[in-house]
This record gives C-alpha cells, sequence and structure tokens, in this order.
C-alpha cells in the first residue's frame, strides 16, 4: 500500500510501531528480568544494564519500523 497523504502515512507508521513494540516486548523482559536476578552485578551495574536493554529495544524497534514502512510502501516480500 503506497500512501498518498501525510496522513496515511502517519496512520502506517504508528500501526506499525505498536506492532513492533508489542512483537519485541517479551525479549525486553526477559533481559530485565535475567539482569535484575544476575547475583553477580551491583544494583548500579544492574540499573547501567537495563538501561542499555532499553536503549537496544528503542533501537531494533525504530529500525525494524521503519524496513516494515517501507517494505510496504515499495512492495517487498519478505
Amino acid at each position: 500500500m503506497v500512501p498518498t497523504r501525510k496522513e496515511d502515512l502517519r496512520k502506517m507508521v504508528t500501526q506499525t510501531t505498536i506492532e513492533m513494540y508489542e512483537e519485541l516486548t517479551p525479549q525486553l523482559i526477559q533481559l530485565i528480568e535475567t539482569t535484575r536476578h544476575d547475583d553477580t552485578l551491583s544494583e548500579a551495574q544492574k540499573q547501567d544494564e537495563i538501561s542499555l536493554h532499553m536503549l537496544g529495544y528503542v533501537k531494533s524497534c525504530t529500525n525494524e519500523i521503519i524496513i516494515e514502512v517501507l517494505a510496504k510502501i515499495l512492495g517487498l516480500d519478505n
């Protein structure tokens, strides 16, 4: 589907964003839980690791959103 209006593109990006964040959230939760229960890390190290996990999560979601929206617009197959 090629959007013909900016509003159509906005809706496409919003829907894809929701889908990507929902799809990747379980992985983030697992990483956070694993880090929280890692007795080899101090509390400060755990917080640093969790921050890095969250930054990576946002980056991964952003990349996937861009790829998915462009693939839809360009009609690319998986």
